[in-house]
């Protein structure tokens, strides 16, 4: 496989979002610049990001200031979303991409995380473990080692290290 062909088939999501200068629409066809507006804002309705887009001043035209600054973390990661939607990559890498927004935020990007996945490859790396609780395998990292893999209901039983997260995180709370 040729470098050029497998970047075309991967979309990733990092944990810190990245977006380019020049309007929200640029910045969702960044890897697909010939997409209509009609698919960006379908893109943009997938990963539940048209409803704030539509409400700044310049919709899809706004520019995007240097660092983002004028959009909120959680803004800038649902446009990174909208982005590889529009992409249609085969294989997916979540890295955290929940990791630093509110709940609503998080809410609104599992939803359109849960759609991006369908029929994909995907690696979720996350220590939100709603992230990864419908992953098909889920693989366990302790010190550089993987110490446990299974799906949730499996690990959950097994009473060890994911356990022990899972119950921190959503049982306690």
């Amino acid at each position: 496989i040729k470098v050029g062909e497998l970047r075309r088939q991967l979309g990733v999501v990092p944990q810190e979002p990245y977006l380019f200068g020049g309007t929200i629409a640029y910045n969702i066809a960044f890897g697909r610049p010939d997409a209509s507006i009609q698919q960006i804002i379908a893109a943009a309705e997938a990963a539940n990001a048209h409803e704030f887009i539509s409400s700044l001043p310049r919709g899809y035209d706004t520019d995007v200031q240097e660092g983002a600054t004028n959009l909120s973390l959680g803004q800038r990661q649902l446009v990174c979303l909208a982005r590889v939607i529009l992409a249609e990559p085969q294989i997916l890498i979540l890295d955290e991409a929940t990791s630093s927004v509110d709940l609503r935020t998080e809410g609104l990007i599992q939803d359109a995380i849960e759609r991006l996945m369908a029929a994909r490859s995907s690696l979720v790396i996350a220590h939100r473990l709603a992230t990864v609780q419908r992953a098909d395998k889920i693989l366990v990292i302790d010190g550089g080692r993987i110490v446990e893999r299974g799906t949730h209901a499996e690990l959950v039983e097994a009473d060890a290290l994911y356990a022990r997260l899972y119950a921190s995180q959503f049982i306690t709370a």
